[in-house]
């Protein structure tokens, strides 16, 4: 299984050589809706990439600023790079979606608190739905605002599931 933090952090490199604060800050402030990566694990995939030879490490200091690590992206980051994304690409998993284990055993509560459960899970889904539509356009590329469609094209999808699962509940035609 690939782990896409690294196409991730070497992408955000094929743009320009920045600091892990650069890094860190630019996928909280614009990737948080596409990824979940933490700090740490930005540090920890930068020191793994410049053991790997993907990326070169530069120390910089700027007036009385402490020293900070600048990463910069190697030929065979930029190879290592390209692989991944053509993988990435063409993959795909089967992934069992957050809830979907619970949805296996939902007949063993009462069928009115399933119903209740469900419409908070819906009404967070539309909540989600609306937040990321409202998500200006990124100024680099279609890339950030496709991945973005995409998720909002399987929430939409998981919200008619939920709408119909309710609507199933509540008339009787799903029953436990």
């Amino acid at each position: 299984m690939m782990d896409e933090r690294e196409l991730l952090v070497l992408g955000l490199l094929m743009v320009q050589s920045q600091h892990g604060y650069q890094i860190n800050d630019f996928i909280e402030k614009n990737m948080g809706r596409v990824s979940d990566m933490k700090k740490a694990t930005a540090y920890s995939l930068l020191k793994r990439l410049d053991k790997a030879g993907y990326v070169d490490v530069t120390i910089e200091q700027e007036g009385n600023r402490p020293p900070r690590q600048v990463y910069t992206i190697t030929p065979q980051g930029e190879v290592y790079f390209l692989d991944l994304l053509r993988k990435s690409l063409g993959q795909m998993e089967n992934l069992t979606p957050q809830g979907d284990i619970s949805i296996m055993f939902m007949d063993h509560l009462p069928v009115e608190e399933v119903t209740a459960r469900l419409q908070e899970r819906h009404a967070k889904v539309v909540e989600y739905i609306d937040m990321l539509k409202s998500v200006p356009p990124h100024a680099q590329g279609a890339g950030i605002d496709i991945s973005i469609q995409h998720r909002i094209a399987l929430l939409e999808c998981d919200e008619h599931w939920l709408s119909n699962t309710i609507e199933g509940l509540k008339n009787g035609t799903i029953q436990f």
